[in-house]
C-alpha cells in the first residue's frame, strides 16, 4: 500500500502521551488522525482529531499536512 510508505519512520506513543501532545499543542502543530469507523469517533475521540477512516486512506491522503508531525489512531 502507498499509503504506508508516507508515514515513515514510526514510533509508538501511549494514550498517556498522545493527551500531553494534545494538551502541549492546542494551535494545530500536531495532527491527530482518527483512522477508525465514524461511529467509533462519534463515540469519543482525541479532541481536534481528523476522522479518515483507515478504509478510505488511500484515496484522501492529500487531506493531510505533509509538513506537520501526526499522531494516527
Amino acid at each position: 500500500m502507498k499509503w504506508m510508505q508516507f508515514f515513515t519512520p514510526v514510533s509508538s506513543i501511549t494514550w498517556d502521551e498522545a493527551n500531553n501532545l494534545v494538551t502541549e499543542n492546542p494551535d494545530g502543530e500536531v495532527v491527530f488522525l482518527d483512522v477508525r469507523q465514524p461511529r467509533e469517533y462519534a463515540n469519543g475521540h482525541l479532541p481536534g482529531a481528523k476522522l479518515l477512516p483507515l478504509g478510505e486512506l488511500d484515496n484522501r491522503l492529500e487531506e493531510l499536512a505533509r509538513d506537520k508531525p501526526t499522531v494516527i489512531y
